[in-house]
């Protein structure tokens, strides 16, 4: 079977698949039965300074999206960092890397940005044993408006100095944890590797706020008649996450830097596409909180299973082999043509595509007397949007048209233009052969 044993930054764990900073890494049980359920390392819930305690609301923290059968599509958190003891941390985090020295252990870590502050923390974390640190610079709520979390991740100076310290005061790998709530995420990333940072990882939560209680008109999850902006994770967000991984990972000033992917991992499928993108490992939170730890178990035989199919020997085989395939629009090829296929036998009649099609796209799907659809290639566009909302996995698919036949919509022959810089709408194109 394929060796899912991975080595990022020179940490070794036994799967590429993390548990991230989050509630489901507060604590030293928490973790013990993480590690055996099976998850290949963990990054210990945000540890802040010494000093006045964090305060945690006592009400609801999280609020919630739903799918329409009631799976649960992201939640919306206003957790803060750890509320425990700074020393009760570290005591556990010793004791728990010591019983299990195989696993990967990184230590969350936000405090004020002084210099100071970061310099008393870090000994005490590397005394520990943990194999290194991840700054959440990410945490959009309740931090951020004390001058941490993202207040600093979002301003790229403020990234690249603080990792400086870091790499002065900590001799093991700090991985440098990036906010989406940014507009270009080069930006960060490139001030992090340019403080030092041995890797990024991202992303973290999305500033949002999820629902309003209609009857008391707040925002939820409501404390006491008032609610607030809080982190949104879970399935919905991992497109963001993953165009961000792929942002970096192309970006000539950051190819091939060492990523850590976050952001709806739910099956074994998520991680190989973040995979595919750059990262080089996963972490996870809302799937371990919605299905518990055991669900790394199905990612990992899943894993397994497609890299014996596939013929890769370790997930080093895969990293970032599809970057080279994210291109920007104006380099993709205006002359490949393909047109909507319904499968007749598989088809049971619904309609989805037509009223789609007709009501909101091209009017390219006809509907006989007794509910027989079928695509007129003469109208389609090839815009794919029957493709999505059918209800049969295969139903509908879209064909390729090869090159030199005729397409029914414009009368012209397909051509072969590799991209924008030969395409003839281009005033600067290259005349094609």
């Amino acid at each position: 079977m394929a060796d899912l044993t991975t080595e990022f930054l020179g940490i070794k764990s036994p799967n590429p698949f993390w548990l991230a900073s989050a509630p489901p890494t507060d604590k030293e049980y928490n973790v013990r039965r993480a590690f055996e359920a099976g998850w290949g390392g963990v990054v210990w819930k945000t540890l802040g300074a010494e000093g006045p305690p964090v305060v945690n609301v006592n009400g609801p923290r999280y609020g919630a999206i739903y799918g329409a059968d009631r799976r649960l599509l992201g939640l919306n958190n206003i957790e803060l960092i750890t509320d425990r003891p700074l020393q009760t941390n570290l005591d556990e985090i010793t004791r728990v890397k010591a019983d299990y020295p195989d696993r990967a252990i990184i230590v969350s870590i936000m405090v004020p940005c002084d210099e100071e502050s970061w310099k008393a923390i870090l000994p005490l974390v590397e005394a520990t044993g943990a194999d290194g640190i991840e700054l959440n610079f990410g945490c959009p709520h309740g931090m951020a408006e004390r001058g941490m979390g993202s207040a600093v991740g979002q301003v790229p100076e403020y990234i690249e100095m603080v990792t400086r310290w870091c790499k002065q005061y900590y001799s093991k790998p700090v991985i440098v944890k990036l906010t989406p709530n940014i507009s270009d995420i080069r930006n960060p990333a490139r001030a992090a590797f340019a403080g030092g940072a041995d890797a990024v990882s991202l992303i973290n939560t999305i500033n949002s706020i999820t629902s309003v209680d209609l009857d008391a008109m707040s925002p939820e999850p409501m404390i006491d008649g008032k609610g607030t902006h809080g982190g949104y994770c879970g399935p919905a967000v991992k497109p963001i996450a993953m165009n961000m991984v792929a942002e970096i990972a192309r970006d000539p000033e950051t190819y091939r830097k060492p990523i850590s992917g976050i952001g709806g991992v739910t099956t074994w499928r998520d991680a190989a596409e973040f995979m595919a993108l750059g990262a080089g490992n996963v972490q996870v939170c809302t799937a371990a909180m919605t299905y518990g730890f055991k669900v790394v178990q199905e990612m990992i035989s899943g894993l397994s299973e497609w890299m014996d199919e596939k013929g890769h020997t370790s997930t080093s085989d895969f990293i970032g082999m599809a970057v080279p395939n994210v291109t920007d629009w104006q380099h993709l090829n205006l002359n490949y043509v393909t047109k909507a296929v319904i499968d007749q036998d598989a088809c049971i009649s619904c309609g989805r595509c037509y009223a789609a099609c007709e009501d909101t796209s091209h009017q390219a799907i006809e509907m006989s007397e007794d509910r027989v659809f079928t695509v007129m290639d003469d109208e389609c566009v090839a815009c794919n949007l029957c493709v999505n909302v059918c209800p049969i996995e295969g139903c509908i698919t879209m064909e390729e048209m090869a090159k030199g036949s005729i397409d029914p919509r414009t009368g012209e022959t397909v051509k072969d233009y590799a991209n924008w810089t030969t395409h003839p709408n281009n005033p600067g194109a290259v005349a094609a052969e």
